[in-house]
């Protein structure tokens, strides 16, 4: 299995946020009948211009949580757009404990996710840890089909910053194999979020006001 952490960016090309976001629009319905399979390492990200996120980053944590739900309309369109093109959508999500304030959210996200159709499992910290030569240095990747390849990039400040695609058969095929491996050994989303996150106290605010800051 290739070296995950160090992939080679010679081998790939080096997308722009924008070109990353029209090359995975223009790419994600062209599967038809296969699956795409993401993985994520950081614990924590920045995603502003998201209305929860916004809100979750000033410290509102009742409306961002509120607004979490206002998305299940959406997602539900995009998972019966997934169902009519038979690509089933798989993830791998690594959560060490504490859970960061981010991932206290996103928790809910994903399992708003679950709930429309997509398939999400988690793993802690120690299950990816033969795969990483030092702390967390998983990159977070994500395939289409058999074809693609995208590692996604983030500034220091965990934003998106565009990705390297790739599209070697046998890089796909290593990166589908390893985080398929993860899932099977994981917990559905949903039974996580039972018993390790619903009954979690809401991040106190002063920890939610700086949120932007990468932890």
């Amino acid at each position: 299995m290739p070296d995950l952490t160090t992939l080679d960016d010679s081998l790939g090309e080096r997308l722009s946020l924008d070109d990353y976001r029209r090359d995975f629009r223009n790419r994600q319905w062209t599967i038809d009948g296969e699956d795409s399979w993401k993985l994520e390492r950081a614990q924590h990200f920045i995603e502003p211009g998201l209305p929860s996120w916004d809100a979750f980053a000033r410290g509102d944590w009742d409306t961002a949580l509120h607004l979490v739900d206002a998305e299940r309309e959406w997602i539900e369109e995009f998972s019966a757009q997934a169902r009519r093109k038979r690509i089933r959508l798989y993830r791998v999500r690594v959560a060490e404990e504490p859970l960061t304030p981010y991932l206290q959210w996103e928790m809910h996200l994903l399992r708003l996710r679950a709930e429309c159709g997509e398939r999400i499992r988690i793993v802690d910290g120690a299950a990816v840890a033969r795969f990483e030569r030092a702390g967390r240095s998983l990159p977070e990747l994500v395939t289409l089909g058999t074809s693609t390849l995208y590692r996604v990039l983030y500034d220091d400040d965990g934003a998106l910053d565009g990705a390297i695609r790739f599209e070697s058969p046998d890089l796909v095929r290593a990166v589908t194999g390893l985080t398929r491996g993860l899932f099977r050994r994981a917990e559905d989303v949903r039974s996580y979020f039972q018993q390790r996150v619903a009954d979690l106290p809401p991040p106190r605010r002063d920890v939610l006001a700086g949120a932007h800051v990468r932890r």
